[in-house]
């Protein structure tokens, strides 16, 4: 039994499971088992190091893969930022004509995959900013709630709100994005008007994922309370795992008036890749969502689509024994 919903159609995918954008873990093994499993594999841009080394990942991807997959482009505060136009027409050129955006001031990047035909996904932590992407044409939303994994914004607002306004108030599709992880979590997507659903943490627990088994061991045997937030000082917001690094940035910021300079040694990307490669969860700053505390297990991405195929489809068929009883007369 399939669930369909518009998303589908849109993105040519069996199921309607995004694999979201995640550094250092968003590379051609990964994407090319997710869509292999049905969903919609996304390759990470910024994990290369060039819009070359894209061409090359994107290259290795269809060599494991004829199904469809996008690239995800994230625009980050930065001193120097990357080369956002080179890794974009570097995708197109290769042929991708799906795309993740986040991040601010993405307007240039949308107009630009838009003039070439391609279907734009916007992740948006607030409906304000979702309105703003409608004007710019993007395809469909991806609503993220203060439950994800990475950057929440700076609102605070629960995914079960946000989608719930988000049916309300957008006239486009949105796919629902932070806190989902299990088939309860995209049965309750679809109730609030979501077409689909975007996992990160979840995709990072499977056999293809490529960070260390230590990490994966270690996302098992962890609980919802096991992540922090950073940077709150900042008003830069970052969902990441609860370990040795991650509390030593929270009480420097607790201290106050801190500056990234006092922290930047601490949180640097490097030392957050070591932990993927090497496989120790105190090595550097990694993202987590609040759902590894539904996280169990270890699948293959097939076994984890088609589990949710399943159960998703019993739930869907388990809420018609909800009777709805007419009032009684009086």
């Amino acid at each position: 039994m399939s669930i369909v919903t518009p998303l589908n159609a849109l993105l040519g995918i069996r199921v309607p499971v995004v694999q979201g954008g995640m550094q250092w873990v968003g590379v051609p093994q990964l994407v090319a088992a997710v869509s292999n499993a049905g969903g919609l594999g996304v390759l990470t841009a910024l994990t290369q190091p060039s819009p070359d080394a894209l061409r090359t990942a994107i290259r290795e991807t269809r060599k494991l893969t004829d199904k469809p997959f996008g690239v995800n482009i994230t625009l980050l505060p930065s001193i120097n930022p990357p080369d956002y136009e080179g890794y974009a027409r570097a995708a197109v050129e290769e042929g991708v004509k799906v795309f993740e955006t986040a991040g601010n001031n993405p307007g240039p990047l949308i107009k630009f995959f838009k003039s070439k035909g391609c279907i734009v996904i916007h992740k948006c932590t607030a409906i304000r900013h979702a309105k703003s992407a409608e004007k710019l044409g993007v395809d469909v939303l991806s609503i993220d709630g203060f439950e994800c994994a990475g950057h929440p914004g700076e609102d605070d607002i629960g995914g079960l709100v946000l989608m719930a306004r988000a049916a309300k108030e957008l006239k486009i599709p949105f796919i629902a994005s932070g806190g989902i992880a299990d088939s309860r979590g995209i049965a309750a997507a679809l109730a609030l008007g979501a077409i689909g659903v975007n996992m990160g943490t979840r995709f990072m627990c499977t056999v293809e994922s490529p960070i260390h088994q230590n990490i994966k061991d270690k996302i098992v045997a962890s609980t919802e309370r096991d992540t922090v937030h950073i940077f709150r000082t900042l008003r830069n917001t970052a969902r990441v795992f609860k370990n040795k690094v991650s509390m030593e940035v929270v009480a420097i910021e607790a201290k106050g008036n801190a500056k990234f300079d006092d922290i930047k040694d601490l949180v640097s990307g490097a030392r957050g890749r070591l932990v993927y490669e090497k496989g120790d969860p105190d090595a550097g700053i990694w993202s987590a969502g609040i759902t590894i505390g539904l996280i169990n297990d270890i699948p293959t991405c097939d076994e984890l689509l088609k589990r949710f195929e399943r159960e998703v489809a019993e739930i869907i068929q388990g809420l018609s024994k909800v009777a709805v009883v007419p009032k009684a007369k009086l």
